[in-house]
Order: structure tokens, then sequence, then C-alpha cells
């Protein structure tokens, strides 16, 4: 079956809307995806003011609250929405892991450095939604030894959750884009199955535990799911544009060329955040010497930023690395900055623009985001891909659905 089809497949399902609040909600992937699938977003909130602003702009009908979460009072957010406690559908969000720590486990809430989880709580304690999404990095299974892991699935399981926990992979779910998520599932009724992979996709793994969490597809699942996006099905269809150029609104100069780049259109012929940054000398010169799907390791020693020329060659793998069309985008990062990752296009002497990040993370060319340059590629990087979250999204409404939820 193709992307298309299976789109217009899954499409054809959505009736009715479920309801749902998004918390560290930031430009709105999550919700993006939902909405997709047919829910409906009544909250977000977010304090990174251009963030919130984006999802704003995106999502209209959805209140947008940019205040400091550990100000908000769920209760007064519960009675401007006029829903009785039980009514919600799911309640999403990630709040930043780097904030965790664990003493001794009866003190878990208590530790302030905690306090963005014991946010997340405080909302689930009030609304006592159906379902939850808690996302996060898979880095989180590890910290204090999977003690901090451990203290919140006790958390949810102590307000009355079925709690199950995967690692998945964007690319198995049409994200051309290597990316590994956390994701805790929590239904008051019974388990939620993770979503099963819609794509064959390989990638290796960037994190220490959890990994028989993750799904690890066989060479023989090949020939029952779809292909994966490539970086050409993502992006070969936008606009060329020369380091320096392009402009916040373009028109498409090309045909759709792939399933995928239909997908992501706009159907009114244009996009936003299309603008090649220019780089510094150095660095352009440093570009020149990368080839499809290379790294640093092509660049002369003369060359290389000092803190890399004392480097191994097994080290920093995607480092100043240029993109091949024929594979999947490296994980899209916060920062557009090609001492991190691979930026660099595979035919144009460029890194990537905020729109082609964006692609990468399946939001549609419609989804245009506000703020800074540097605002832009943080929002899109901190984004849950949008195809991996419709994903997630459909799979809860068929475990509600199948309740007469």
């Amino acid at each position: 079956m193709s992307l298309k089809k299976q789109q217009r497949r899954t499409s054809s399902k959505i009736q009715t809307s479920l309801l749902t609040l998004d918390l560290f909600s930031g430009a709105g992937g999550i919700t993006e995806g939902f909405r997709q699938a047919g829910y409906k977003c009544l909250y977000g909130n977010d304090c990174m003011p251009e963030a919130i602003e984006t999802f704003s702009l995106n999502h209209p009908k959805a209140w947008a609250d940019p205040r400091d979460i550990e100000e908000v009072k769920p209760a007064h957010i519960r009675s401007r929405l006029d829903l009785k406690r039980g009514t919600l559908d799911i309640l999403v969000g990630g709040p930043p892991c780097q904030g965790f720590s664990i003493n001794a486990p009866e003190r878990f809430l208590h530790d302030s450095r905690n306090k963005l989880f014991k946010d997340y709580v405080r909302f689930l304690e009030e609304f006592e939604p159906k379902t939850f999404l808690f996302e996060n990095v898979p880095g989180l299974l590890s910290l204090a030894n999977g003690k901090v892991y451990r203290q919140i699935v006790l958390e949810f399981e102590r307000l009355g959750y079925h709690v199950t926990t995967r690692i998945l992979f964007a690319a198995h779910y049409g994200v051309p884009q290597e990316r590994w998520r956390l994701i805790i599932l929590g239904s008051k009724f019974s388990s939620i199955m993770p979503p099963p992979p819609t794509h064959y996709a390989t990638g290796r793994t960037n994190f220490r535990g959890g990994r028989t969490l993750a799904f690890h597809l066989q060479p023989d699942e090949k020939n029952r799911l779809l292909p994966a996006i490539t970086v050409q099905q993502a992006i070969g269809d936008l606009p060329r544009l020369e380091m320096g150029y392009g402009a916040e609104l373009v028109s498409y100069t090309a045909t759709a060329h792939s399933d995928y780049a239909r997908l992501m259109r706009n159907p009114v012929g244009i996009t936003f955040n299309h603008l090649a940054a220019k780089l510094s000398r150095q660095n352009s010169e440093r570009m020149k010497y990368v080839k499809p799907g290379g790294s640093w390791r092509d660049i002369p020693h003369r060359l290389l930023p000092k803190g890399m020329k004392r480097a191994r060659k097994s080290d920093h793998t995607k480092r100043y690395g240029r993109l091949r069309y024929e594979g999947l985008a490296g994980t899209v990062m916060a920062k557009c900055d090609p001492h991190w990752s691979a930026v660099f296009l595979p035919d144009q002497d460029r890194s990537l623009t905020v729109r082609e990040a964006a692609r990468f993370q399946s939001f549609p060319d419609s989804y245009r985001f506000l703020g800074s340059r540097v605002s832009q590629y943080e929002q899109v990087g901190n984004a849950v891909p949008v195809l991996l979250a419709k994903a997630i999204a459909l799979q809860i409404r068929k475990h509600l659905e199948a309740r007469g939820s």
C-alpha cells in the first residue's frame, strides 16, 4: 500500500474529536500529530515565548498558555474548560529530563529538581484523564541507574493507570529521520500497546538502557512494510537555494515528486521558513571536502577545528556531515550547527533551512514557525515528529474506541 493510500485510509476512520491537553507543548508537534488523527487540543502550555506563539498560530482554537507551568493551577484550567474529572481523553507532554534526580523514593516529588514532573502529575490528579502520553529521551531510563524511571512509573500506577513503556524509532512511522523517543502510555482501563511499525528502517541505537523496549525489525519483515522515507523523497522538491538566500514565504518551483512530498505540501502552493543561513568562511571551506554521506573525516587535518584534530576516526560520526539523498536524515537537533550534526545538503553547498528540518520532522508545509531563526531551529529540533505523534494518537484512539469511550 502506498503512503498516500495509507494516509487516506487512516483519515477515513477519523470521525469524532477526542479531547487533549498538551503540557510542555513547544511548537506543537504532538498536538499537530494528534490533530491529524482527529483529536481536539483544548489547552497547550509552554514558557518559551516564541514556541508558544508558534503553537498558537497553528492551533488557534486551543488556549495557548505562556506561563511557567509552576504558576498554573490545574483546577483553574479545568474550571475554565468546563471539564468534569475523568472526561478528558488524554493528557500529553514530556517534561525536560535534565531536571530529574532522585534521593529517597518517598521524597521524589518533593525534590525541586523534579518539579516539572510534579507539575505533570498535578494535571493528572486534577483532570483524571482516561489516558496519558508521557514522552522523553531514551536516556531517561538510565538516569540514577534506572531509579528515576522506576519512580515515575510508580507515581503513574499510584494514580490508577496501567503503564506501558516503549522506545520508538521515528523512521518506523514514515518520518525520514533517525530519531528515538521514549514513550510511556497510561490508561485507566488496560495497557495500551504501542503502534506497530509501518515502514522498514534500521538505525543504530544511541542510548544505553532500554534496548529491549525498542522494535528491532528483521530483514524478512521488509516485504510487508513500506520502505523508509529518504532525504530525497522528503526535501527534493523544495526550491533550491544558494547560501544566504531564501525567504520566510516562498512558492514551490517544482512539482511534488513523492507521496511524502505531496503529503507535506501546502495546497495553496506556498511554504514558510525556507532561508539558507550564511556559513562562516572556515565552515564553507570545510564543507567543500565533505562528500554525500561523509563527515569531518573527509576534511583535511589542517582545516579541522582545534578540538577535533586529536579526535579518533571513530568519534563524532555525524559532525560536519553531508546528507545522502538515498538515506535517512540524522536526528534533527535544536541547533543547526555543522559542528554537532550532519546539516550539509547532498548537492547544495549550504546547511539545512528551517523548512527542510521541519520536513524531516514531518511538519506540514503550512505549519509556520515564528521567532528568530535560532529559535525556529530550536522549536523544530525540540519537537516530537508529527507522524510519530499521529501513529501513537491513532493507537490510543483505537484503544479508547474499543472501550466505548
